[in-house]
Parts: C-alpha cells; structure tokens; sequence
C-alpha cells in the first residue's frame, strides 16, 4: 500500500469565483482539474479525498478543517490545492508551485518540472511569508493545515489566451504529470512504468482471474510484481501490464479529423468514442480533447528516424535496446534528468550509423507486415532472422529487426 495520502483542494466556489477571463471562472477550472486528479489518484489506488465536489462556497476555516479531518494531521499527508493564476497586465504565463515554510522544495519542483515536461510553460517554486510575523506562511493553506505538506499550483494566467487555451485543451495532461510527480517524489522517485496501470487485490482475488480480466498472464503479473509465490493480500497493490480496456489517452482533434477517422486509427469503434467521452453527436472541434479507450495509440508505425515518440508501455530501457543505445545516451542527447517518460514524448536518438540488429517488443494489433513496413525491411527478413515458420505474433514476443 501507499504510505502517503492526499488532499485535492479545488480552489475558490460558489460565491467566490476567483480569477475571471470572460465567461471563464477560476472555481470552474479548478474543480474541472480536481475531479480528474481525484480520479486519477484512486485508480492508481493512492487514498485521496476532496474539500468540495461541487460548487460550493467553502469559507477558510471550514476548507482548513476539511483537509485535517480526510487524513489526519500528519506529514505524509499531500495536500494539492489548485488555481488559476491573474495578473494585471494580462502578458504573463506559464506555471508556478508554491510550497510552505515547513517543507522543502522537491515535491514542488518534481511538479512543475513535470507540468514544464507535460507542455505548460513554467515560471518557478517558492515560498511566501506573511508580512507582519516573517515566520509564518503567507497563505492560510500552508500557515494553517498543521504539518502536512502542502502545495499550491497555480497552473498558469487566466487572462492570457494563450495560458488559458493550453490550460483547457491539456488539462488532463497536466493532472497526469502531477500525479506522476507526487507519486515520483513519495516513492523515492519510483513510478509505475509507462504503458502499466495499478490494481488493488479484492476479496476473491487470485492471480488467474486479475490476468483474465487484464488480458495478460500469471507469470507476467508476477515478474512485473517480483512476485514468488500466487498468493496474494487483500490491499495489495499491484502493477498489470499494459495496454488495457481500462487504460485511456487524450488526442487532440486535428484538421480533416472525424470519429470515424480516430477509432480507426486507434483501432476501436465510434461508438466507444462518443460513449467514453459522453458526445451525443459526431460533431468534431479542432482543439478538441478526446479519451481514447485502450492506450495502445495510434496504429500507424512510428518512423525510424532519429526521433521516437513514446508509446504506452516504453521506457528508457527498452527503448535503448530497442535502438541498440544506452539509457545514459538517450538522456543525454535530449536533456533528461529522470527515467520518466510520457505517452507522447518525443525523443531524439542517436546515429548509430551501423547495421546492427535492433530488438523491437511484439505489442497490441502488431503483424509481421506492419514491423517489416516500419523498419523498411521484409517479412522473409524478419521470418529468417528470427527462425520462424509462420506469420503468427504473440503480444510480448522479442524480436530481432533487420536494421538497414
């Protein structure tokens, strides 16, 4: 089990609107924010709460009280409290954390460093002190929620179209890079890796049937788990291979898109489209977010240039294998800091100028066509290198790929 909890606090409400662009209003957005985020977070089995799911006007005592009651007062305690940032000009943007006088700065960092990585501009981490007694914290969220540890994230200006218009089509994608960043920073910078979603064990569990509902196997589950033995505990968490039915990714609608288009490109139906993102239409807005069901991304192969983008299931080491390099290379052409990826991300790789075999990982709706057509080889090619006498592939299967 996690050994920390957080705190989802949706800035302003009700009578309070916070910063306001237009029709557009703070509390709005940060409940929007809020929600998912909770989301997120119980899926991945972390215990979360909320201070408001409505719209509803929460006086500071009142929203102070409600973060010390969900877990107690106590460090292992996040609370993330979200907002819109406003400025008088209207030309700032990008992200800010800001973090109390109690605490370091590395949860604060991990986020906006993974806001800065998820494709929010950033600004920087601080503190803030109150002006009459320099001991104390500015805001009453970090002055008065005892010793838990918490951060506010200003997620960019709300009277900046350009701000705003980032904030509204990557929301999501925001949330996922803090959640990735407070699971990062507690867990000693181990995070479940790319293309995997956790499961907590039920009463009735076993291994067989978690592999059965997650369509892979016994002996995946236990080697992603390090797992000895087939028993398990209620609680427990666990790592299950991806992709999944029940793993989902964002696209953003671009010109000449339909849902027709989309499901088949991501291999599923429209009808899975409009129900999981709860369209009554086929109506499409360019800019628009979508959540597309099975995370596998699109169907079309990646080309074997010398960038990558990253796809459910990679990591840096697989995708050093895969291109017969070196986690520390790939970190070092493309400036990383950590073995984090996001779905979506595009690395640089670099010239290997050989004609070395490369080791590329069978994954959903692969064929031997589709490999050969992405690495401008040949079926046969592929068949003679890897002694095989059909054109059958297993999801997870290891392959050596003919590299020209």
């Amino acid at each position: 089990m996690y050994d920390f909890q957080v705190v989802i606090d949706a800035g302003h409400g009700g009578d309070d609107p916070g910063a306001v662009s237009g029709t557009t209003k703070e509390k709005d957005l940060t409940l929007q924010i809020s929600q998912y985020m909770y989301e997120r977070f119980k899926e991945l089995g972390v215990p979360v709460a909320m201070t408001r799911t409505t719209d509803e006007t929460v006086d500071p005592t009142t929203r102070v009280n409600r973060i010390l009651n969900a877990f107690g007062d106590k460090p292992s305690v996040i609370v993330i409290s979200n907002h819109i940032n406003s400025n008088t000009t209207g030309t700032a943007e990008g992200a800010e954390v800001i973090y109390a006088l109690r605490n370091d700065d590395t949860l604060a960092t991990n986020i906006l460093n993974a806001l800065g990585e998820a494709g929010q501009k950033t600004r920087s981490v601080y503190q803030r002190r109150l002006p009459s007694d320099t001991s104390k914290d500015y805001y009453f969220i970090h002055r008065n929620t005892g010793t838990t540890q918490p951060v506010i994230i200003e997620y960019g200006f709300i009277n900046n179209a350009a701000d705003l218009n980032r904030i509204k089509t990557n929301y999501r994608r925001f949330v996922e890079a803090v959640v990735d960043a407070v699971i990062a920073t507690e867990m000693g910078g181990s995070i479940p890796p790319v293309g995997t979603v956790t499961y907590v064990v039920r009463s009735g569990d076993s291994l067989y049937k978690i592999a059965q509902r997650f369509n892979t196997t016994v002996d995946e589950i236990k080697r992603l788990n390090g797992l000895t033995s087939d028993n398990l505990t209620v609680g427990q968490i666990l790592l299950i291979p991806g992709p999944t039915s029940d793993e989902v990714v964002s696209y953003t609608v671009q010109p000449g898109d339909s849902l027709w288009s989309i499901a088949q490109r991501f291999n599923t139906t429209v009808d899975e489209l409009k129900r999981l993102n709860n369209l009554t239409s086929d109506n499409l807005s360019i800019g628009q977010v979508l959540r597309i069901p099975g995370g596998s991304g699109p169907t079309e192969p990646e080309e074997p240039t010398n960038t990558y983008t990253v796809r459910s299931g990679d990591s840096l080491w697989s995708i050093a294998r895969r291109f017969n390099t070196t986690v520390d290379e790939l970190k070092r052409i493309n400036g990383l800091t950590s073995n984090n990826l996001r779905i979506g991300q595009v690395l640089k790789l670099p010239s290997t100028g050989n004609t070395q075999n490369i080791t590329y990982t069978v994954k959903n709706g692969d064929s031997l066509y589709k490999i050969a057509q992405t690495y401008n080889t040949t079926v046969d090619a592929i068949k003679s290198l890897n002694n095989l006498t059909s054109n059958s592939l297993v999801i997870g299967q290891v392959l050596q790929i003919p590299q020209n």
